[in-house]
């Protein structure tokens, strides 16, 4: 599982565009935190994108068995019963 918020920082240089960093500061924007936390999204998008890629085959394959048999506990819900037995309807 990916655990990164609780993780230390680390001093690193950056080159930024002079103009957009210039006017960030007069905006009063906290260079760092605001880098950090989009660095950090992308992070996680790519490492989720990797792990789906990673895991198409046995997610296919899941689905598939869903897709034949329905949700295992199905009869047990007691919301989105459109099908009533957890089936993936075809169109």
């Amino acid at each position: 599982m990916l655990q990164i918020d609780k993780a230390p920082k680390k001093a690193t240089n950056l080159t930024l565009n002079s103009k957009v960093l210039e006017m960030a500061r007069e905006m009063g924007m906290n260079v760092s935190q605001t880098v950090d936390a989009l660095l950090a999204e992308e992070v996680k998008r790519r490492y989720w994108a990797k792990w789906n890629e990673d895991n198409r085959e046995a997610l296919d394959a899941h689905n598939r068995l869903i897709e034949k048999y329905g949700l295992p506990l199905a009869k047990y819900r007691t919301w989105g019963k459109a099908l009533g037995d957890g089936r993936i309807k075809k169109a």
